[in-house]
């Protein structure tokens, strides 16, 4: 019996062992592909920067490239290094215990990411796209892509679930009210009715970011 119970400790071992090492495999090769350039913290950042890290994190997980460009810049103003009073990271300000956490689940990893992890920019790039993949995917209910798009913002701040309950504490029926409104009258349901002002300010200037590029 010992010796079968040792047995299982040394494969459960040897398991964590190989899942560590192709995480960090994994996040070796999306450094080396993405090919981020170095930043001079001394100088002005722009999203031209992680331009190639954004284009090719947003093909691989299906999200719109600008949405991503617009969250950093509202997030971080491309600043990998900020670290904010509630512990989100980088340049996607990212929460380890949840979002990393989710964007960890959907690579098949365990854990979360360090602080470490997170202010590197590719990585912090990669997992925050996942997360925005994760929350449209939790929202394709929502038909038009216009008001999706909203609702994703409105998600990535503030949460899922506080989202939803804005318009019912009923999921399918939250989403059924959603569907019967325009984009135009979400985004105005949201500023009117959402009981967070940080989620309402939140859309207001990333959108703003995301229709104004070029």
């Amino acid at each position: 019996m010992k010796i079968y119970i040792i047995y299982l400790v040394i494969i459960f071992l040897l398991t964590t062992c190989v899942q560590q090492n192709n995480k960090d495999n994994a996040i070796r090769t999306s450094s080396t592909n993405l090919r981020c350039k170095e930043v001079d913290s001394s100088k002005q950042v722009t999203s031209s920067i992680y331009n190639d890290c954004i284009r090719r994190c947003a093909i691989n997980y299906g999200v719109d490239a600008s949405l991503v460009k617009a969250i950093i810049q509202v997030e971080s103003n491309y600043d990998p290094t900020v670290i904010s009073k509630s512990n989100a990271v980088g340049l996607m300000q990212l929460k380890a215990d949840t979002a990393g956490r989710d964007a960890y689940r959907l690579k098949g990893w365990t854990g979360e990411p360090s602080i470490y992890e997170l202010k590197n920019a590719v990585v912090n790039i990669d997992l925050g796209t996942a997360y925005l993949s994760i929350l449209q995917k939790q929202l394709e209910g929502i038909i038009n892509p216009k008001t999706r798009r909203y609702a994703v913002i409105v998600a990535y701040v503030n949460g899922l679930s506080a989202l939803l309950k804005t318009f019912s504490i009923d999921r399918s029926y939250a989403i059924e009210k959603i569907n019967k409104l325009s984009p135009d009258q979400f985004y105005q349901y949201i500023q009117s009715h959402h009981p967070s002002a940080q989620a309402q300010r939140y859309l207001s200037k990333v959108n703003s970011i995301y229709v104004n590029q070029d």
